[in-house]
């Protein structure tokens, strides 16, 4: 992945990132062509520290013969995105451009015993029935022993070993403090849902330059207090 070094985040916020979306696309190379698959996946982490990537995937998908343990695949996960017009800036002579989240793992992925891929399917629904909460979590318990097993047979389990980190953060943050301003103060204004999640991280990303911004709607949203 192609990251200037503004757009570069560490490690850390990579991994973070990328646990926290735990969405993203699969993908390999068969010989011939590139193939790939979305999914659901969830991050841990071995006894050395390497991340593992894991995930299942359907018995019958074409990705599941090339889980060989050494050829290498890629894990792309993406967050919110949005465009970003020219007009916006309150600098002349701007150009188009697209501001997002994403982060690439890159690693070689083995198949899983039927035991892992018992603990990996319970670990994962997990994940996701959290962010649910207060519902209580569903759990494979609740499905018949049959049907748990004959579901169980139609996946196959992964891990991927991730050896390479990469991620971008394209949130304008080369830009000068009023053209950063007005294209987050845009954005937050724009229907499309990726647009406001982007100026919501740009405002994370630079807060001092909303400071005098939020201390004034603070005064402005203070009540009155009567004079004697």
């Amino acid at each position: 992945m192609y990251t200037p070094p503004p757009f570069k985040p560490d490690r850390a916020a990579s991994l973070a990132f990328a646990e926290a979306r735990g969405f993203g696309l699969i993908c390999a190379w068969d010989g011939g062509k590139p193939v790939a698959s979305p999914l659901p996946f969830y991050l841990r982490y071995g006894n050395d520290g390497t991340p593992l990537a894991m995930f299942h995937l359907a018995r019958h998908n074409p990705l599941i013969k090339l889980a060989d343990g050494t050829s290498s695949w890629l894990l792309a996960v993406n967050g919110a995105d949005a465009y970003v017009s020219p007009d916006w800036y309150v600098s002349p002579d701007q150009v188009p451009t697209w501001l997002y989240q994403a982060v690439h793992l890159t690693g070689a992925v083995r198949r899983l015993s039927d035991d892992e891929l018992t603990v990996q399917v319970d670990t994962l629904s997990d994940k996701f029935e959290n962010w649910l909460l207060p519902k209580k979590p569903w759990t494979s318990a609740k499905m018949t022993a049959g049907r748990l097993d004959a579901m169980k047979k139609a996946i196959v389990g992964l891990e991927m070993t991730v050896e390479e980190i990469e991620g971008s953060f394209k949130l304008n943050q080369h830009k000068s403090e009023t053209d950063y301003a007005a294209i987050a103060g845009a954005l937050s204004s724009q229907a499309d849902a990726g647009a406001p999640r982007i100026a919501q991280l740009m405002r994370q990303a630079r807060p001092e330059i909303f400071a005098n911004e939020e201390t004034l709607a603070n005064q402005t949203n203070r009540p009155e207090r009567n004079v004697p």
